[in-house]
């Protein structure tokens, strides 16, 4: 891809859209800058200022902004809209950070999408590869943009991928690429459940025959999202006998590549994390790792390591028999089911709430009417997850984090557990669920004066 001399916009000053701004003035294109937030309130204001030539402009990507500009290059944060759309019509190509990075990197890659799981199987892939001596890029949708990776002396790129940035990655080719599940999420972004799916979806076009698409088995709708493109398709279970990869006794068996771990060695608990286990062995499986034993040696090895992410699930503390878990990263409803049917407590009290995404929350009520105790909202989605699940337990209304675990304390028995996973995401509240989680675990530490 020559970008000499062109002229580029980046729309979205964010992570991804700097990284991307910064790659394209490195190839001599002259790039200009939109965002709608001021240059002095950015928070890569620094970085900004030191891509040589780069133009800021302070406004919206209007509907006559296109011309003049060779290519456009979206963050993901930034929607369709009708000068994107004018500009497609007139010839200008527009494309995504992912697809401008992929355009310069020698290194293979090994992409992860789904609405739940992605980036404790991304985290998990790389650790693979880390254990069988690979030199690895982790980023994408995990935090570091792809675009940082061109020029860097890797073997692979781990990618995780979201929706939004698929939506325009139409070259973009990974080697394996695994669709862990789709259930409703962002139907604030798009106007069907289809329209989600199929962006999902879209890595799958490309591949080709030597590459690897990885799905749940029996998951007929991801099945024919694989099916776009040329690749072997794989399939993962958590139930004996199911699919290409999944358990078979005391071991996890890849029947086709030979590979056969210890069920034991996995240190990460639930029958959704043995799904992603599953999955990333079929990632893994679309590279050279050895022979069957070695490769097996080297999967074993991280599932003994690997101890899961940050805000997944992860015990708080203890504090009068009731345990306090952090899942600030269930941003969604298909993820706070999983963690909440995943808890070895027989019930738990659930904190939710935060910036709606308008899906449906019958699958969490029909979680919380066999595994809540008690239900504690907040957040602007407060209102519409408390009528869900009225009548299926007691619900009470918080203000603040702080204010949230108190009650949750207060509603908790010895036995219980005290789970946050919010369901939404956290920007009503919170910069990202990283923050909404420290200030939870803050709150815990708080019950019993910083100790926990």
């Amino acid at each position: 891809m020559m970008l000499q001399s062109k002229r580029v916009a980046v729309l979205g000053l964010g992570a991804s859209g700097v990284s991307a701004a910064r790659l394209c003035a490195s190839k001599g294109a002259e790039v200009v800058g939109f965002d709608e937030v001021s240059i002095d309130k950015l928070s890569s204001r620094t970085t900004l200022q030191s891509i040589l030539g780069l133009e800021v402009r302070q406004r919206e990507f209007h509907r006559e902004s296109w011309l003049g500009f060779e290519l456009v290059i979206v963050s993901p944060g930034v929607p369709d809209n009708d000068a994107l759309r004018r500009a497609v019509g007139a010839g200008v190509e527009v494309i995504g950070e992912l697809e401008l990075a992929s355009r310069f990197l020698e290194a293979p890659i090994a992409l992860i999408g789904g609405t739940n799981g992605k980036s404790t199987t991304t985290a998990l892939v790389a650790a693979i590869f880390e254990a069988a001596g690979k030199r690895v890029f982790l980023g994408g949708n995990f935090g570091t943009p792809l675009a940082d990776a061109v020029g860097g002396d890797y073997d692979v790129c781990v990618v995780e991928i979201s929706s939004f940035q698929a939506e325009r990655i139409p070259g973009l080719h990974a080697r394996a690429h695994a669709l862990l599940n789709v259930t409703d999420d962002h139907l604030d972004r798009y106007a069907t459940f289809d329209d989600y799916v199929q962006a999902k979806g879209n890595p799958f076009a490309v591949m080709q025959l030597d590459d690897v698409a990885v799905v749940p088995h029996g998951d007929a709708l991801l099945e024919k999202q694989a099916r776009r493109g040329k690749a072997s398709c794989v399939t993962f279970g958590t139930v004996e006998g199911t699919g290409t990869i999944g358990p078979r006794a005391d071991r996890i068996v890849h029947q086709s590549r030979g590979f056969e771990v210890a069920r034991a060695s996995l240190r990460l608990t639930g029958s959704h994390n043995l799904a992603n286990a599953c999955a990333a062995i079929g990632v893994v499986g679309g590279f050279e790792l050895g022979d069957s034993v070695e490769a097996s040696t080297h999967i074993e090895r991280a599932f003994a390591t690997f101890a899961g992410l940050g805000h997944r699930c992860q015990l708080v503390a203890e504090l009068g028999g009731v345990r306090y878990y952090d899942d600030s990263k269930g941003t969604n409803v298909g993820a706070s089911v999983a963690a909440l049917v995943g808890l070895s407590e027989p019930k738990a009290v659930l904190i939710a709430g935060g910036r709606d995404k308008l899906g449906a929350y019958e699958p969490l009520v029909r979680a919380l009417c066999a595994k809540g105790r008690a239900l504690v909202v907040l957040g602007e989605a407060a209102e519409r997850i408390a009528a869900a699940a009225h009548g299926c337990l007691p619900i009470e209304r918080a203000t603040t984090m702080q204010d949230a675990v108190k009650i949750a304390q207060s509603l908790a028995t010895r036995g219980d557990a005290v789970l946050l996973s919010p369901a939404c995401s956290s920007f009503d509240m919170f910069t990202n669920y990283k923050e909404r989680g420290d200030a939870f675990v803050m709150a815990v530490r708080a019950l019993r004066g910083g100790d926990a």
